[in-house]
């Protein structure tokens, strides 16, 4: 099996770690494996280097970053027959998490190298035309990303900072949401589009979602104060969220949501800019990623991709 590690310098932990190549490298080496690595070099360079993985005959893709890095060599798997692997190195890791990748180096590398792996079918979304495969957002969600992008030295205590500052800063917005033949206007702080059930470090924005039943959840905190706000933040941990008051839950396949003027969004962390109708729709089973055996989020696929998983080198 023709293996591509495509490794992003500049993610998080990866700027901390300067010997982590070499340790793939050496990785490779000891497990006979026909494997690379291939370094990125800007934003959209991991999308790049995984289509050309896949034009070249590689099954597995293996980003080595955060979930920005997820997302752009996912972008190059979508529909695909090659499979995306996962070494997690971000600060977040919401996929990683929710699938039950091991976080440390030496774990996600003996899955990558087949030992207790398979394969699953998992959705993705797309919003405004922007792929996402953890969540995206927009309000002071996408507020949040951009402010912690800037960062130089990010983590769960600096996204927390970062989140404090801009809701102290950061007007409410009217959105009419329309799902489903259901349409709602609320005054929200921010809304979410989740495909797991995390941002990443646990926080848990849509308990009990999964990535492979072909629907998106939707949640959305509506417009509190900053006591009533802070309060929301042990539920994320918890698990409890969507219980609150304060919060809408919707799943469905498809939404569109209207605000008043254009602005911000993010998919998996990374902010764009777009109009202020925003069309989210999920493409089910859209992308291949190697899990563990005993992964709880997504059920063993059929025989063929089992046996798949097994003649992993």
């Amino acid at each position: 099996m023709k293996i591509r590690f495509i490794f992003n310098p500049c993610s998080g932990r990866n700027l901390r770690r300067p010997g982590l190549v070499a340790v793939i490298r050496d990785f490779i080496a000891s497990r006979s494996l026909e494997a690379n690595v291939a370094m990125t070099e800007g934003t959209g360079h991991a999308t790049e280097l995984a289509r050309t993985a896949v034009h070249d005959g590689h099954e597995l893709v293996v980003a080595v970053g955060g979930d920005g890095t997820m997302n752009e060599v996912a972008q190059g798997l979508i529909d695909s027959p090659a499979t995306l692997g996962l070494l997690p190195c971000g600060s977040g890791n919401g996929l990683a998490r929710h699938l039950g990748i091991p976080r440390s180096t030496m774990g996600a590398l003996r899955l990558v190298s087949g030992i207790g792996a398979r394969i699953a079918f998992v959705d993705t979304g797309s919003a405004n035309g922007h792929t996402f495969c953890n969540a995206m957002g927009l309000g002071l969600d996408a507020d949040v990303s951009r402010r912690f992008n800037r960062l130089s030295r990010r983590g769960l205590s600096g996204y927390a900072r970062v989140a404090w500052t801009t809701l102290r800063e950061l007007p409410s917005e009217t959105c009419v949401i329309s799902s489903a033949g259901r349409r709602e206007t609320l005054e929200v702080l921010l809304i979410a589009i989740a495909n797991s059930d995390q941002y990443g470090n646990n926080a848990l924005i849509a308990p009990g979602a999964r990535v492979d039943d072909g629907r998106l959840d939707l949640v959305a905190i509506k417009a509190v104060g900053l006591a009533r706000a802070a309060m929301l933040v042990p539920r994320l941990f918890l698990g409890n969220l969507d219980s609150s008051p304060h919060v809408t839950r919707i799943c469905g396949s498809r939404f569109l949501i209207e605000r008043a003027v254009p602005g911000l969004i993010h998919t998996d962390g990374e902010t764009h800019h777009t109009s202020a109708r925003v069309e989210v729709v999920v493409k089910p089973r859209s992308l291949r990623v190697l899990v563990p055996q005993g992964s709880l989020a997504v059920p063993s696929m059929n025989c063929a991709v089992r046996r798949f998983a097994l003649q992993l080198p």
